[in-house]
């Protein structure tokens, strides 16, 4: 029996950008795509609606700011909006990760490239989707 192949599309969810990555089920990567900017606290969702039709996933991933302790915060209640909001628009399954030191690694890996201090988000995006790309790879 085959496994069948998904693509997916994370969201690495903030007050003023989201971050967008794109991965699949096959090999378990992710790569970074773009910035989002949210103004008013409205996403652009026509930007949204442009990457969900170009890549057609087969279900979205949130990162769910947590405190350190695993407690929530108040933009864990935005992002939780927005995930339903992703479900409403889209019709498609949204998984929700713990997205606790995303921002600090993506930071380190541009770091390591030379490229400090460039746009963070859609590298945020991308580790919140290997993590939970890992995770189902762990569950099985």
């Amino acid at each position: 029996m085959t496994e069948r192949t998904e693509t997916l599309l994370a969201f690495d969810y903030g007050e003023k950008h989201i971050g967008v990555a794109v991965g699949q089920t096959l090999t378990g990567t992710a790569n970074p795509l773009e910035t989002i900017r949210v103004t008013r606290a409205s996403p652009d969702w026509n930007a949204i609606s442009r990457i969900v039709k170009t890549w057609q996933p087969n279900a979205l991933v949130v990162g769910l700011p947590l405190n350190m302790d695993g407690t929530e915060q108040k933009v864990s209640r935005r992002a939780r909006r927005f995930g339903n909001q992703l479900l409403g628009r889209y019709q498609l399954p949204v998984h929700l990760v713990d997205e606790r030191l995303t921002t600090r690694e993506a930071r380190d890996r541009l770091a390591c490239e030379g490229r400090a201090g460039s746009d963070d988000h859609p590298i945020a995006a991308q580790i919140i989707l290997e993590s939970w790309l890992n995770e189902q790879k762990s569950s099985v």
